[in-house]
């Protein structure tokens, strides 16, 4: 069964030994009890950087139990909840299950998956390692940003219903990887991924990529 196991939320403050980075609310720790997730996100939790993250289509971010699990044992730590700065956890799904469109539903709150995250040197100053972008770049494990279609309040342990997408299929990792690859990819993929609900920073690129395209034809 899919459930909420943990529900994270970060306040703004320095990463330790990158004073120059300025803030950043990728540390985010478990709450004790129900928070309300609204258009713009979970409430409380802080979004810093809000050229590169947040605002309606990356409003919460969605990482699998499944996938920490998996970089427990490749790190060889314990690597809990929130870690990578994601406001929910879930266990019973792994990245590689999820597609752009999908929809998460807990309770009155419905999450519809927007786009991979792509890691960041925030990401690798949080985990003290400089190496970590190529890292989390080869794990292909990176979670998702989801839109907020119905507000409402969360709490671990309730269940997740999965709602999968009813249009041509984009799968979360393949567009991952299609972004690693993205000068290199064809009218018909570009065209693909553009039809599916993808987050509007995404779609920017995407369709930049397409323009460049067509005007080689």
């Amino acid at each position: 069964m899919l459930r909420i196991e943990s529900v994270n939320v970060g306040r703004e403050q320095t990463i330790p030994g990158h004073p120059k980075m300025g803030g950043t609310g990728i540390f985010k720790t478990p709450t004790a009890g129900p928070v309300r997730v609204i258009k713009l996100g979970v409430d409380g939790d802080c979004v810093y950087d809000k050229k590169h993250h947040g605002g309606p289509d990356q409003a919460v971010y969605v990482y699998l139990a499944e996938d920490y699990a998996w970089w427990s044992e490749q790190l060889g730590q314990e690597i809990t909840p929130g870690t990578f700065g994601d406001n929910i956890t879930i266990s019973g799904l792994s990245s590689a299950d999820l597609a752009i469109g999908d929809r998460l539903v807990i309770g009155e709150v419905v999450l519809e998956v927007t786009a991979p995250r792509i890691p960041c040197n925030t990401l690798a100053a949080r985990m003290a390692d400089s190496q970590f972008v190529k890292i989390y770049r080869d794990g292909e494990r990176p979670g998702a940003y989801c839109r907020v279609i119905h507000e409402g309040e969360v709490a671990s342990g309730m269940p997740v219903v999965l709602q999968t997408y009813a249009g041509k299929r984009v799968g979360l990792v393949e567009m991952y990887r299609d972004w690693f690859a993205r000068k290199t990819l064809d009218e018909r993929r570009l065209r693909e991924t553009l039809a599916a609900p993808i987050a509007a920073r995404a779609r920017t690129d995407w369709e930049e990529l397409l323009a460049a395209v067509e005007a080689r034809v």
